[in-house]
């Protein structure tokens, strides 16, 4: 489980973790979380529902702040990117896929949590871009590494360029999403993800062409 990668200390003797009491305890945590929400969601009450002692929950994480970003960063991690054929099919998909994923209430409560709450912790920002923006950003580079191989976009020969141009269209999916699902509340349906679709293929036809 990639969670328990990357708590795990390199250097740390004893007993493996439990990827199996890994995986109760973000379920709990996300459960606890929809139920009580951030002001009242303890460490005891996530060990008690998990069926752990407080001990193991804190040797796998120092506090709450980063026990409910990996809780929310094992959902997203659960996205994938098929290879659908095209760059306009392969970007549909994944908002789909991603916009499914915020209908579902532990991601949406969790991620609203987390995102407020960083708003006033910098080190909560840190982890959340750490844990899930940049490591959900693979899709991104995965996205575009098929679209070179077909032709469909030019390779890049700047890595500078070719970085900043992934941020970019990360925070064009994810921050457009986002919003209409979350904050606007508005359906994230396959004519609504066709007509995104098609104006972010158009931005970047354009801007290879330039």
């Amino acid at each position: 489980m990639v969670s328990a990668m990357r708590n795990a200390s390199p250097g740390r003797t004893g007993r493996p973790r439990s990827a199996s009491a890994d995986a109760a305890i973000l379920a709990a945590t996300r459960d606890a979380l929809v139920e009580l929400g951030w002001s009242k969601l303890t460490m005891s009450d996530v060990s008690a529902r998990a069926g752990v002692a407080k001990t193991t929950l804190y040797r796998r994480w120092a506090g709450k702040s980063e026990l409910v970003v990996d809780a929310v960063a094992e959902l997203f991690d659960s996205l994938e990117l098929p290879d659908r054929g095209s760059l306009e099919a392969d970007i549909e998909y994944v908002v789909l896929r991603f916009a499914e994923l915020l209908r579902r209430p532990e991601a949406r409560t969790a991620l609203m949590a987390v995102v407020s709450e960083s708003t006033r912790d910098e080190a909560l920002r840190d982890r959340i871009r750490s844990a899930i923006v940049d490591r959900q950003k693979r899709l991104v580079v995965l996205g575009r590494e098929r679209a070179q191989a077909r032709g469909e976009l030019p390779y890049e020969e700047d890595e500078f360029l070719a970085g900043s141009t992934t941020d970019l269209i990360f925070d064009v999916i994810a921050g457009t999403v986002v919003h209409r699902a979350l904050v606007s509340s508005e359906p994230v349906d396959e004519l609504w993800v066709a007509a995104f679709t098609a104006l972010l293929m158009h931005g970047l036809r354009g801007a290879t062409a330039a």
